[in-house]
């Protein structure tokens, strides 16, 4: 199988000099819990690097540490769940599960509607609402660019990506056997028929990640054992997602999950496995701006 290089980076897209605030990009980012308070935050992080704009929708235990956040990065609208929509329709793209939380059991029976939800103290509720809100959400947009991770992939069914027109997902093994009713060990051939079945953009995450779209397979080998840390893999998300908004969907989970893994190999000259999720989201816009300009 092709190996993701450098070359690929080549056909990204630059912001023009003459380009004005909100041309470059603008993405919704929809995440977080009370269990999970820092992955759609490492997520919004770096996305804030790349795009103009960066919408947010979060709980509302995590509007204290998004609050911290807007000091330190560049600029993001944080919006209540009611809002989501209007901000979608304005977005290039949408980053839905980093942070989400999952439930098992039978949920075809919960009623769900976006606007008027109560808050509960329960987190297996919460993960109803992870279910209903993406459900909704795919169905309301289904033309829109969509990058599922997380406790929304793990929520969702197989079914509702044929109904959706430009769509990336990024599952780790377990959470791909889980969503397409597989089991492992998961070959190369079976991520690319299962791209080419259901005609959307895979990025399988793995010591060797793989990419796949109806009609091309890439392998990735960057990354190190450093990036086993919790959060590698929602910077991952926040970057595709951001290269999402202005470029091909292929283009964008290749180049993400090669640049995340290439910033990771230069931190581990520095300090060895020794680095975090924080340590990528600073690195990887010094690593573009030597690969790009």
């Amino acid at each position: 199988m092709e190996k993701i290089d450098k070359d690929l980076l080549k056909s990204l897209y630059r912001p023009s000099r003459e380009s004005h605030k909100g041309q470059n990009g603008k993405l919704t980012i929809i995440g977080g819990s009370r269990l999970f308070h820092g992955a759609s935050l490492w997520a919004l992080k770096i996305a804030s690097r790349i795009c103009d704009m960066v919408f947010y929708s979060t709980v509302p235990e995590n509007e204290e540490l998004t609050k911290k956040l807007k000091s330190e990065i560049y600029d993001f609208i944080c919006i209540s769940r009611d809002k989501i929509e209007d901000y979608i329709r304005e977005s290039d793209a949408v980053l839905i599960g980093p942070g989400m939380v999952r439930v098992e059991g039978d949920l075809s029976k919960v009623r769900y509607t976006i606007k008027g939800i109560k808050e509960t103290d329960e987190i297996e509720n919460e993960g109803i609402l992870t279910h209903h809100l993406t459900k909704y959400l795919l169905k309301k947009f289904p033309e829109k660019k969509w990058v599922i991770d997380a406790g929304a992939l793990q929520m969702m069914e197989a079914e509702w990506l044929k109904k959706l027109t430009n769509v990336i997902i990024t599952p780790h093994p377990k959470e791909f056997c889980q969503l397409f009713n597989v089991k492992k060990p998961i070959t190369r051939d079976l991520v690319g028929r299962k791209a080419k079945e259901y005609g959307r953009v895979i990025l399988l995450k793995g010591p060797k990640d793989v990419v796949c779209s109806s009609k091309k397979c890439l392998m990735n080998t960057t990354g190190n054992e450093g990036m086993t840390k919790g959060g590698t893999g929602d910077v991952l998300a926040g970057l595709i997602a951001a290269f999402a908004c202005k470029n091909d969907l292929f283009l964008a989970a290749s180049a993400g999950v090669y640049i995340n893994g290439l910033a990771g190999d230069r931190l581990y000259k520095k300090v060895g496995p020794y680095f975090n999720a924080s340590d990528l989201c600073d690195e990887i816009p010094r690593l573009l701006k030597k690969l790009r300009y």
